[in-house]
């Protein structure tokens, strides 16, 4: 197997991988990276119909991504909006995402929510679509966050610091002080201005 024959392989085996991406980011960066390799590997065979084909790939992902990366730390990009526990929008969007929200918050119970007046919920959207929910339960100046979580898409993007920094959403509530569950799996909160302590992370609004 020569070296071209490499190429093509492995620029195949990057469609098939980009394909199977979740988030969208990821998803344009791979199939980019993929579709340069099919137009270098195409036009070493002079198979120009498809090196033409991948070219045209090549810069359709490469305006993708260079959106999706603007848009990245656009506030304007998302909103949140307060709903009820026993919102019916609310509570699709949980069991839709039942397993992947054990995954990384093992101790939020659906079940529980609405049961103390201080606990309030929040959808964070992008436009029409639903990219998390926040849970907090508040004590006077304090927030004790019971689920933070983001939809598989867009995790590549950065909805925590809108939702913590710019959504204004604990400035409403006279929330000065927000600490998290200590059983948060792969928290992103030292990138988003919270700091550690001990298996929690506290943030001074």
């Amino acid at each position: 197997m020569d070296t071209w024959d490499i190429a093509g392989w492995a620029g195949s085996a990057l469609v098939v991988l980009s394909l199977l991406q979740h988030r969208v980011l990821r998803f344009r960066v791979l199939n980019l990276v993929a579709c340069g390799i099919l137009v270098a590997f195409n036009a070493a065979l002079h198979v120009w119909p498809m090196a033409a084909l991948n070219a045209l790939l090549v810069l359709v992902n490469t305006w993708f991504v260079l959106r999706l990366v603007r848009e990245m730390n656009d506030s304007a990009a998302f909103e949140v909006f307060p709903v009820q526990h026993d919102d019916s929008y609310l509570a699709h969007v949980l069991e839709v995402h039942a397993a992947d929200i054990a995954r990384f918050q093992p101790d939020f119970d659906q079940s529980t929510l609405g049961q103390t007046s201080g606990c309030v919920i929040y959808l964070v959207q992008k436009a029409d679509e639903t990219v998390g929910v926040v849970v907090l339960e508040i004590q006077g100046d304090t927030a004790e966050v019971r689920l933070d979580y983001v939809t598989p898409k867009y995790r590549d993007f950065s909805p925590g610091e809108f939702v913590w920094r710019r959504s204004g959403m604990l400035a409403t509530k006279g929330v000065r002080h927000v600490i998290t569950s200590p059983r948060m799996v792969n928290a992103y909160y030292g990138n988003v201005g919270f700091r550690r302590e001990g298996d929690s992370w506290v943030l001074d609004a």
